[in-house]
């Protein structure tokens, strides 16, 4: 099982706790996640990723072990932490202003 954690804004929408739980079936990627956390919460289309071209939108950032994997390409391989579930991806809603 993948754990993934969700900003508040999105936990919001999609009644869920803070960390869920995803099935991902393949290899464990950014897209691969994201269309498995799409297709169990699909209120979430179009949230983390443009609709027409599935890139991320541009205040939403990713890590995983510490480590930004927001400009990373989306089929690049997550963490084996990720992977064993022993560590969450994190999708952070990023804050501008000034």
């Amino acid at each position: 099982m993948i754990r993934v954690v969700l900003p508040a804004h999105l936990r919001t929408l999609t009644q869920a706790g803070g960390e869920v739980e995803l099935e991902v079936a393949g290899q464990v990627t950014q897209r691969s996640v994201l269309d498995a956390l799409e297709a169990r919460y699909p209120m979430l289309a179009g949230t983390v990723r443009e609709h027409g071209t599935q890139k991320r939108r541009a205040y939403v950032r990713f890590f995983a072990c510490e480590l930004d994997f927001s400009h990373e390409q989306p089929d690049t391989p997550l963490p084996e932490a990720v992977v064993r579930g022993a560590e969450p991806l994190v999708i952070l809603g990023a804050i501008a202003g000034g």
